[in-house]
């Protein structure tokens, strides 16, 4: 079991019962289940169970009095450098719709939407799936208050809608995506970590991986990677499922999807051996999964590799990847600094909050992008300055399956 860091900060009476509570529940479908919970079973609820989970409560999340603070809320430039690229979509297209999972605060829909407007290329609609009511009620007064005429251009979705033709958005979402986690037994076979109620708390188990499971991780040994004994790491298997989605939503159009991540080389290398797991409570980051559940996000850090792979699989093209630095600059980032309103006060706050985008320090190498396009191939801005893509190992198997 995973000692509780020192560093964590201790709730109040209010939130510890509403941790509580989860716990309770958590308890309750282990003792359904008849066993210990899997970690990604685990992890959904702990993110996502109705009334309880870290992303669907009223707590708030992003921005310095937040637990985390994500890359619209640094700076405007981001969301104009990602409107360049749906812009030059919607024109390929003649049309089109945005669609974006997950909107946060709100922020990136408002800067996209600005955007656009200004350039006069409004999508029929911006679309929002966002799953958490007190999120979904946070987007929708940001809009009202920072693009009141143009929120007659938005709506929230439940659910993917049946089809669609533009542009699809993820802006750390997959991070937050459920995965199973694994360790390298002493004899060299595989386990799966599971999550046991007790009566302090909770605790993990290493049990055989179910078949699923021990089936992905047969495919990762293959390649020589994860085989050291004691090695630990996760694996995303809701991955592929979400994309098939994805590719039978969307008609024509492209796919970008933005988080920190590896390629899958990189991912799985010898020295990460306790895996990429990481939360976040207060703006502090730490790898106990288990404190304080519902209270916390908990995030992995993503395979590129696995999304190029399934994308491919499910029909879509890889269209690019490369670095979150790399791809703002491909969509114009330059010329938008310069075009900042005169005044030494915005043209410092702008150079500030671009170096937050790009450094190498900061979000521009550890966040990368990724392109699936459908219907629609052709060399995007946002992978002009650099493709990256040789980087994805397994690049021959997915240029394959992208030709095919």
């Amino acid at each position: 079991m995973r000692h509780l860091p020192i560093q964590a900060r201790v709730p109040d009476a209010a939130a510890a019962e509403h941790s509580r509570r989860l716990l309770d529940l958590i308890r309750e479908k282990a003792t359904a289940r008849g066993g210990p919970l899997p970690f990604d079973r685990y992890m959904e609820l702990a993110l996502y169970a109705p009334g309880l989970g870290y992303y669907v409560t009223g707590t708030r999340k992003l921005g310095p009095h937040g637990d985390f603070t994500t890359a619209p809320e640094l700076s405007p430039l981001f969301g104009a450098c990602i409107a360049a690229q749906c812009r030059e979509v919607l024109e390929a297209l003649g049309d089109g719709d945005i669609l974006e999972f997950g909107a946060g605060s709100g922020a990136l829909a408002a800067q996209i939407l600005s955007t656009l407007a200004d350039a006069a290329a409004l999508p029929r609609s911006y679309l929002i799936l966002e799953l958490s009511p007190e999120l979904r009620a946070h987007q929708q007064r940001l809009l009202a208050e920072q693009v009141p005429e143009l929120l007659v251009h938005v709506r929230w979705l439940d659910r993917l809608p049946t089809r669609l033709r533009g542009c699809i958005l993820a802006n750390e979402m997959l991070d937050a995506m459920p995965v199973h986690r694994f360790r390298i037994g002493a004899d060299g076979k595989p386990q799966e970590l599971f999550v046991r109620p007790t009566p302090n708390g909770l605790e993990e188990v290493a049990m055989e991986p179910r078949p699923e499971l021990a089936t992905a991780l047969g495919r990762l040994q293959d390649q020589g990677l994860a085989v050291d004994p004691g090695y630990e790491s996760e694996l995303n298997l809701r991955l592929a499922p979400w994309l098939r989605a994805l590719a039978e939503t969307l008609e024509r159009g492209l796919i970008l999807l933005i988080d920190y991540g590896y390629p899958r080389a990189e991912y799985y290398r010898d020295d990460r051996h306790r895996g990429t797991l990481l939360c976040h409570h207060c703006h502090r980051a730490h790898p106990d999964p288990y404190l304080y559940p519902g209270l916390q996000d908990i995030t992995a850090h993503v395979d590129f590799t696995a999304v190029a792979e399934a994308g491919t699989q499910a029909g879509l093209r890889l269209a690019g990847f490369t670095t979150q630095a790399h791809f703002l600059i491909g969509c114009g980032l330059d010329h938008l600094l310069a075009r900042v309103a005169a005044g030494p006060d915005a043209i410092m706050d702008a150079l500030l909050g671009a170096k937050q985008l790009v450094l190498p320090s900061a979000m521009g190498e550890r966040f990368q992008v990724i392109g699936l396009d459908q219907d629609l191939s052709r060399d995007w801005a946002g992978f002009s300055f650099r493709d990256l893509r040789d980087r994805l190992d397994c690049l021959e198997r997915v240029q394959r399956q992208s030709k095919n």
